[in-house]
């Protein structure tokens, strides 16, 4: 979703460094060739998932999924539109064999041919509105996007969309770019549901770009930037945020509303999907069924910071409590994505002129 693609493989803690440079060279190679009964997925994701100190939800899926079926994780991970272009670039060549990111990307893919009808098992108790009726995607976690701003700096948080337009946060904002990340498309989805469409959304973008630090293509690069005082205000989402602040003190999150509205936000699920054609299908479709199973769904909230994707998980944990706390107050919006899909071009080409991108 956020970040210059990165090479990550889950490696035991005694695998050697020259293992991890290798991942690179391997995941080149032609997939052609590749051993079609190796034990080994490899997953092409958004990041916000896995933790930066090691004890994400990823991290912890993973190494129980290693330890259930004996299949190695290799991961890749980057922004969410970037995680889709390498997909179609390597359509002849397939080296991905589950793809997860964010809306609309993960309808994108759907459109470019990329993914291939699966029903996970345990997808039957996730809600009808969070997963494709053709089985071609599936949520895995829930999520909803926010901002961050530096609580020491700031004593309480901003309000409104028009606050960030203030002097204070002249090159102490920044945003992930529209079109590239994720979090970063879902400022523009956000702004025009608050300003009410697309020219009074982009007339905003336009004023904001003054006071903005520039383009970014990783949301998760800019929380640390916010905890150290560096930015006051970026873009982000509920989980990734919320698991950030966990070694981030000064790390909070908030909602903008327009001037006299409410604050509002809008769900931004990470969906998986079997890739088409995945040199190692089989697999794919088992570490899918583990994301969803009951034991990986209950760690979303207790290990994530996440909204667990199934609807029959009734999360009690203190990070459960917190985020419904958060969550208090604050109006849920549902995208219209087949606007949002049809012209998503145009209203990425709007902001890039709107903001000289």
């Amino acid at each position: 979703m956020r970040t210059p693609v990165r090479y990550r493989r889950y490696l035991k803690p005694t695998a050697a460094l020259g293992g991890a440079l290798l991942l690179a060279g391997t995941l080149s190679a032609c997939s052609e060739t590749a051993d079609k009964n190796a034990k080994v997925v490899t997953v092409y994701s958004a990041d916000g998932l896995k933790g930066e100190d090691g004890k994400g939800w990823y991290d912890t899926v993973f190494k129980e999924f290693e330890k259930k079926t004996g299949i190695e994780v290799k991961y890749v991970e980057g922004g969410s539109g970037e995680m889709v272009q390498r997909a179609v670039r390597e359509k002849s060549n397939t080296q991905a064999d589950v793809l997860i990111t964010l809306p609309p990307f993960i309808q994108q893919a759907d459109k470019k041919g990329l993914l291939k009808a699966y029903t996970p098992k345990g997808s039957e108790a996730v809600a009808p509105s969070d997963k494709d009726a053709d089985g071609k995607w599936t949520s895995v976690v829930n999520n909803y996007f926010s901002f961050a701003y530096n609580k020491k700096e700031l004593k309480e948080p901003p309000k409104t969309w028009e606050e960030l337009l203030e002097g204070t946060y002249k090159n102490k904002l920044q945003y992930s770019t529209p079109g590239v990340a994720g979090d970063g498309t879902a400022v523009v989805i956000k702004a025009m549901h608050d300003f009410g469409g697309k020219d009074a959304a982009m007339k905003y973008l336009g004023d904001l770009q003054s006071n903005n630090v520039g383009p970014s293509s990783s949301t998760s690069k800019l929380a640390p930037k916010v905890d150290k005082g560096e930015l006051l205000v970026s873009n982000g989402d509920v989980q990734m945020n919320y698991a950030q602040s966990k070694s981030m003190p000064n790390l909070g999150i908030w909602f903008p509303a327009k001037d006299g509205g409410p604050r509002t936000t809008f769900a931004l699920p990470y969906a998986a999907g079997l890739v088409n054609k995945a040199p190692h299908s089989a697999n794919g479709q088992k570490f899918l069924d583990y994301l969803l199973s009951e034991e990986a769904q209950r760690q979303v909230s207790a290990v994530g910071g996440g909204f667990a994707a199934r609807t029959d998980i009734d999360a009690t944990d203190p990070n459960a409590t917190a985020l419904a706390e958060l969550m208090k107050g604050v109006e849920v919006f549902k995208p219209d994505w087949k606007d949002i899909d049809e012209h998503y071009t145009e209203y990425i080409d709007a902001w890039k002129s709107a903001t000289g991108n």
